[in-house]
């Protein structure tokens, strides 16, 4: 994994808009046409080398595949870097309401999880939510997400379809002449975030996700791509729990999806992989997210070389100072958001530099690759999803010239 051993390096989280008829595309296949494989993955292959171009032109030095193989049907979309999954793992039955789903009961720790629209940011701020017009609800324009339930033992069934994905990144990278670029895949804490009818306990789902995910980590890996685990859970899952439980007993809760994902990757090479946290993409007030000191250790626990999290929005921008107590271990590397998807407003390219140097005055300016808080396809508009690359390079240089005195 590049660090920023010269100059600030800049990636982002994943997820990166789709033209309008990948997502049409989609669309339709996802409301039950039929959809030419052949087709479908053509399309991908040049959207794919497309939006590395275009990383590449906006300054992004470590770019992704945009995620474009996890399906978005809708412009507005904040699950498909997740949704995707369920597609890829046997032994589950779609179908089940995303708001619908029973409680879910820890037989570790007794730390009951509500459904997803029983969250206690929800309840405190349940007209804004319930407003179409508000900004604030997750599903504008679309059917909403489906969760499945799972009914037999999980297996991964995405053989075919990851073997595309990293195909038609391989082939972008080529083409852009980039020798180093990430793929994203679902940890087994947010994987598992589905119903269960198949196993007597919540750890043995969530191991059973681990075990069927591995296959997909291991591949992303050995085509010799950087893989990043994305697993918003770790941090989320705290405005599910209702009500609000001791910090103590909730990180107990959350150590079983830490010490699954480590079981996970367990054998592959820590310095090929990078995990990311965040408290969602939603854009919504936020007033119940876990504060990072309570849970920046359980992060550090994950065995991998780079930690992604959110770092720019105003919610958690002022948690910059939980790095003056704590220090990552040697040769670990922070990927912190730097510009953020929950805003339209563009950063200045002086507020990226400054945020940058705050971490690199911390922990080393080899240590610091500037990032976004969260996936922004689906999130911000095209454009600003652009300009907002854009600026995060700028700051780059900015910050590259204060703290290497170029």
């Amino acid at each position: 994994m590049k660090n920023s051993a010269s100059g600030i390096q800049t990636t982002h989280v994943g997820s990166l808009p789709r033209p309008d008829d990948v997502i049409e595309l989609a669309a339709r296949h996802q409301a039950g046409e039929a959809i030419d494989p052949a087709a479908w993955q053509a399309r991908l292959a040049e959207a794919v080398v497309d939006v590395v171009r275009l990383q590449q032109q906006a300054g992004i030095s470590i770019p992704g595949d945009g995620e474009y193989g996890k399906e978005m049907g809708q412009r507005v979309n904040y699950g498909a870097w997740w949704s995707y999954s369920f597609q890829r793992m046997g032994g589950l039955k779609l179908g089940a309401e995303l708001y619908r789903l029973p409680p879910k009961r820890s037989t570790h720790d007794h730390i009951t999880l509500t459904s997803f629209g029983d969250r206690r940011d929800r309840a405190m701020f349940s007209a804004a939510y319930n407003d179409p017009e508000s900004g604030v609800s997750s599903n504008r324009g679309g059917p909403g997400m489906k969760l499945p339930v799972c009914i037999d033992k999980i297996t991964y069934t995405g053989q075919d379809a990851i073997a595309a994905d990293i195909a038609h990144f391989k082939a972008g990278l080529t083409a852009a002449g980039i020798d180093e670029g990430f793929m994203t895949s679902v940890a087994p804490g947010s994987a598992s975030r589905i119903g269960n009818e198949y196993y007597k306990t919540e750890e043995e789902l969530i191991f059973a996700c681990a075990d069927a995910m591995r296959e997909e980590y291991k591949a992303i890996v050995d085509a010799g791509l950087i893989l990043q685990l994305d697993d918003p859970s770790i941090a989320e899952n705290w405005d599910m729990v209702n009500p609000e439980p001791s910090t103590e007993a909730y990180r107990k809760f959350s150590m079983v999806r830490v010490e699954a994902l480590n079981h996970a990757i367990k054998g592959l090479p820590k310095d090929r992989i990078r995990f990311h946290l965040c408290w969602g993409s939603w854009h919504g007030p936020h007033v119940t997210d876990i504060p990072m000191r309570d849970i920046v250790e359980l992060m550090l626990a994950i065995d991998v070389q780079g930690y992604s999290f959110e770092a720019a929005n105003v919610r958690h921008e002022h948690e910059w100072r939980v790095w003056q107590e704590v220090k990552p271990p040697s040769g670990k590397i922070l990927i912190p958001g730097i510009v953020s998807h929950a805003t339209n407003v563009v950063e200045h390219p002086e507020l990226v530099a400054d945020r940058i140097v705050r971490f690199a005055n911390l922990v080393g300016r080899e240590n610091v690759i500037a990032s976004t808080d969260c996936g922004l396809g689906g999130r911000v508009h095209p454009d600003i999803a652009w300009a907002k690359f854009k600026t995060l390079a700028q700051g780059a240089e900015l910050a590259t010239r204060q703290l290497w005195g170029n």
